[in-house]
């Protein structure tokens, strides 16, 4: 049995990416930015990307591209934007006009009825309107005939080398069992991924510096870096942002696990001057190469997290940002270095969606198993 899958908003196509390596084939990536598109063209042969709102995207263009019917297929994946459920409150709930993106998630799910469906999204998704938004989500989906239960997931201890909390929710309307991956690495488990083992055979990079198309510096060495390299000889998106002079002269001053506390105060930034010792805790932040990073947001940027590498003074790259991202390195992100940085910013860490492609798989078999017996 085929396992098909279309990813909505899908960006650079990290969900994806996860889908197929747990033997989902994905039929069509959906998103409004074209850079991600073009990543993600690049990196899923056997897709078809659609550039364009999802307001205009049709049920029977959808049917059109992939060649599936009403009920074929096995999942619709995607992550409204959070911006979406901002509105939700006991006065308004589903009715504003600003929760447009749910409400057009949803109609896709109508019209093309798969059998499941997996949502990710921030943890900020609970303190909305006091969790009316989680309620309101669970609520629409089972009008649609769906049982839907979420969870929150952490990226590490599903292998990325990386502290990340989404809100999955998966669900059916086949009547099957739910159930989220259950951890792989932590206590008890497989040791958590640190950042040495994810980026540890990266070319040492001047301030600014970018090379191009560059070697790799050390043999692959361990689980992550086989999986990430694969067969390639050579690697791309690796390229320091160049910092101003005086952010370079802080930087000589934090150790790794150290921060803007560690920066003398009159190199400060006048803002940081006034501020108290308990603030900003992961600002200036340097890695520490037996740690794990901190969440890997649009912007790698020192003043606001711990993107300072271990050793070198510089900010991370975006090759290293993606391997954070548990990204292998034949993904080659498209677009400005900018725009580089919000594909995998944005991105749903491909091991932790093979993990979810994993259970559902598993859940799908069981079913399939119980249905025959009972036959």
């Amino acid at each position: 049995m085929t396992l098909t899958a279309i990813d909505l908003f899908c960006g650079a196509g990290g969900l994806s990416a996860g889908l197929e390596m747990a033997g989902f084939k994905v039929l069509a990536g959906v998103d409004l930015f074209e850079a991600a598109g073009k990543t993600f063209e690049d990196t899923h042969k056997k897709a078809r990307f659609i550039g364009k709102p999802i307001q205009d995207v049709t049920i029977e263009e959808l049917m059109s591209v992939t060649g599936l019917k009403e009920g074929e297929l096995t999942v619709l994946a995607g992550g409204p934007p959070c911006q979406a459920y901002s509105v939700y409150n006991h006065q308004r709930g589903m009715h504003d006009a600003r929760a447009v993106l749910f409400r057009q998630y949803l109609r896709i799910v109508e019209g093309m009825k798969p059998e499941w469906i997996v949502m990710e999204n921030v943890m900020g998704i609970y303190s909305i309107a006091g969790g009316e938004a989680v309620r309101a989500i669970k609520s629409e989906l089972k009008k649609l005939g769906y049982d839907v239960e979420e969870k929150v997931l952490k990226a590490e201890e599903y292998g990325v080398p990386q502290e990340r909390r989404r809100v999955v929710f998966i669900g059916n309307r086949i009547g099957a069992p739910i159930r989220h991956p259950a951890p792989t690495h932590g206590p008890g488990l497989h040791p958590f991924t640190t950042i040495k083992e994810a980026i540890g055979d990266l070319p040492a990079l001047a301030n600014g510096e970018d090379g191009g198309t560059v070697k790799y510096a050390k043999p692959a060495k361990g689980d992550f870096q086989e999986f990430v390299r694969g067969n390639r000889k050579t690697v791309e998106n690796h390229g320091a942002p160049r910092l101003g002079k005086i952010n370079v002269e802080r930087l000589q001053h934090i150790p790794p696990g150290g921060s803007w506390r560690d920066i003398p105060f009159d190199l400060l930034p006048a803002g940081m001057q006034r501020a108290k010792r308990s603030d900003h805790t992961k600002r200036y932040g340097r890695m520490t190469w037996d740690g794990l990073s901190c969440t890997v947001l649009t912007k790698c940027d020192i003043h606001w997290g711990a993107y300072i590498h271990p050793e070198q003074d510089r900010a991370v790259s975006v090759r290293e940002a993606a391997r954070l991202q548990a990204f292998p390195d034949w993904f080659e992100f498209q677009g400005s270095k900018t725009d580089q940085y919000v594909q995998v910013g944005n991105a749903v860490p491909p091991l932790l969606g093979r993990a979810i492609g994993r259970t559902i798989r598993e859940l799908i078999a069981d079913h399939t198993c119980q249905q025959i017996a009972a036959e």
